[in-house]
């Protein structure tokens, strides 16, 4: 009887011991864009094994709208966005009490992807991207011969960004002309993942996400080079051609949202510090465009500074360049 007791008494305390380490767990929590996700992924994997597993920090992948959506209702502390916050998101904030500190992480090259096996599509021009995902196209354009003649009467299977993906608004601002634009009979999802399978296992698809999900999968997909309407130049996206500014309008800034009520925990404040003298490092490795070092100084200057707030008042831009973005960050 006394044994059971002592066995009870310790099974009690333990529970007691572990909910209590469980309140005072620090967590890390960020959600939103897939297109961020490698990178942020990147360096809360270094963070987590620079401080032994102590500090925990989940990446969720809900899309730029999701991620925001539970950012301005304080259910995270980081927002990973493949585009600007806009206008109603400020709002949805401001109404909450959350203020935010915009971080410009790296340049993506918006990548438009064909399978392997496609012998055809040597390159795509924004008016023909524009015919084959514009509104008016769901249901009628079927075909790829429908978009230039001199492709083949073959179906076009479309694959692309889901409708809370950032990725989602850039292209169709970007190629229809306007935000959320676009026809809706295609496999959409916020899950890059999804997307490059469809494209993979189908000659006859079509797709478009962030360049690190291309490059990690380049023995899968095709880069289908994009004509710069400016200089009728057919330009694959590389590095080269973000930091060049050729490869437009699909080249974007890319950003996390630092929550500044999270910035008075020791462990968000840690973090973003290592985000940013890690981040030019670690984007190269997962195949995006690094800012220059004054970007991410400027970053944690902003924080010291208490300067918050978006430099792009709500709305997305197409074809910014890395030294428009500069100019614009240090006027913040």
């Amino acid at each position: 009887m006394q044994y059971s007791k002592l066995v009870s008494a310790l099974a009690v305390a333990g529970v007691a011991m572990l909910g209590a380490q469980a309140a005072h767990a620090q967590v890390i929590k960020i959600d939103g864009s897939s297109t961020v996700y490698p990178i942020t992924e990147a360096v809360a994997e270094e963070f987590q094994k620079a401080k032994k597993n102590v500090i925990k920090v989940t990446v969720g992948i809900s899309g730029t709208g999701g991620g925001f959506k539970k950012f301005c209702r304080d259910e995270t502390d980081i927002s990973n966005a493949s585009r600007p916050i806009t206008a109603k998101e400020m709002e949805d904030c401001k109404a909450a009490g959350v203020q935010y500190v915009e971080m410009p992480v790296a340049f993506d090259a918006l990548t438009v992807v064909i399978n392997p096996k496609n012998a055809f599509l040597k390159q795509a021009t924004v008016a023909e991207l524009k015919t084959m995902w514009e509104p008016a196209a769901q249901g009628k354009v079927t075909k790829w011969n429908q978009i230039n003649p001199a492709w083949p009467d073959a179906p076009i299977k479309l694959f692309g960004a889901g409708a809370d993906s950032g990725t989602f608004e850039y292209f169709t601002e970007a190629v229809v002309g306007k935000a959320k634009s676009s026809r809706g009979d295609y496999t959409a999802s916020e899950d890059d993942n999804v997307l490059v399978q469809g494209v993979s296992r189908d000659v006859n698809a079509i797709g478009y996400f962030g360049y690190a999900y291309y490059a990690e999968n380049k023995a899968r997909l095709k880069a289908l080079p994009i004509v710069n309407p400016k200089t009728n130049a057919a330009i694959e996206p590389s590095e080269e051609s973000v930091i060049k500014s050729t490869y437009q309008p699909l080249s974007r800034p890319i950003f996390v949202y630092i929550k500044v009520k999270s910035l008075d925990k020791p462990e968000v404040k840690e973090f973003v510090e290592f985000y940013m003298k890690n981040a030019a490092k670690l984007t190269k490795e997962v195949k995006y465009v690094p800012l220059p070092a004054a970007a991410y100084t400027g970053n944690l200057e902003h924080v010291a500074k208490k300067k918050y707030g978006s430099v792009f008042g709500g709305k997305n831009e197409v074809g910014i360049t890395i030294e428009e973005l500069m100019k614009r960050e240090a006027k913040l």
